[in-house]
């Protein structure tokens, strides 16, 4: 899902805001009992590994939603990889609100970027295919629209956003509705008529009963060896194919040569670790 940079904008002040009342239910006790009110100081954002930098615009954020005075000055740019030892940005703005948003900020900018840097790793394998990388909806509750944006920062897309995004038909709608021919017909009759119906299939008499009954999309789901090639062969030309299940970086490279259109993976948002990076050198300045 794409969305302007105002929707954006919106979305992440509400997540924003409810980290830091997370964080500071009333006030920043150690903040306010060391920094007479008022005050400003000056402190630097420097990369302790090395990666790819995500969430900049969240982490600025952080300090202008309690200082609307807060200055800071970027010195690299979203997606940029940087190094560990790497000073990122210049913080400026009153001490105690750098102080009491650091944390908050640093956790959004290290989980994001350890996303990114995740899922650039993951995309390599992809370059000069026509197959695309895709995230799932196995996010972080409350974090979701971080970790898809920091996908996209990463080389990676996003597929659906949540439930209201699109048709995905998996085993447990397939079993409520008694069969896939059965489960993709209620779809056609309830969904909107432009909306693509995807199917996830485990077998090859799924796929060939979702085929038959005109799915857009099927997801072969944990298939493996001779059973996917077939698959893979059975669907080309009849609908999009998206290739799924514990799909990593250590074991991507055996899917590259099916040339399917999609390949999604989990594991991009729920085991990327974080990219670590710290502010520092807090001072006061005039």
């Amino acid at each position: 899902m794409k969305e302007n940079s105002t929707t954006r904008k919106l979305h992440f002040d509400e997540a924003i805001l409810g980290a830091l009342k997370e964080d500071i239910p009333w006030e920043d006790v150690s903040a306010n009992s060391v920094v007479p009110e008022g005050a400003r100081g000056e402190a630097e954002l420097i990369a302790k590994q090395d990666g790819v930098i995500a969430g900049l615009p969240v982490f600025c954020r952080t300090f202008e939603l309690l200082d609307d005075s807060a200055e800071i000055t970027l010195h690299v740019k979203e997606g940029d990889e940087v190094h560990s030892g790497q000073k990122l940005a210049t913080v400026r703005g009153e001490m105690r609100a750098v102080l009491s948003a650091e944390r908050t900020a640093l956790n959004f900018l290290q989980r994001m970027s350890g996303i990114a840097t995740y899922t650039r790793s993951v995309a390599k394998y992809l370059e000069g295919t026509n197959t695309k990388l895709l995230d799932t909806r196995k996010t972080t509750p409350g974090l979701r629209i971080f970790e898809k944006y920091a996908v996209t920062v990463g080389g990676g897309n996003n597929h659906r956003f949540n439930l209201s995004d699109g048709v995905l038909l998996k085993d447990n709608h397939i079993g409520a509705a008694g069969g896939v021919k059965e489960a993709i017909a209620a779809a056609r009759a309830y969904a909107p008529f432009v909306r693509k119906i995807e199917v996830e299939v485990e077998t090859l008499a799924q796929l060939k009963d979702a085929l038959d009954a005109g799915a857009e999309i099927v997801m072969l789901d944990n298939m493996q060896g001779d059973t996917l090639k077939e698959a893979v062969k059975m669907a080309k030309g009849k609908a999009e194919i998206e290739v799924s299940g514990n799909v990593t970086k250590e074991n991507i490279a055996r899917l590259v040569s099916l040339g399917v259109d999609y390949i999604s993976s989990g594991a991009l948002t729920h085991s990327a670790p974080i990219l670590d990076v710290s502010l520092k050198n807090l001072h006061p300045i005039g």
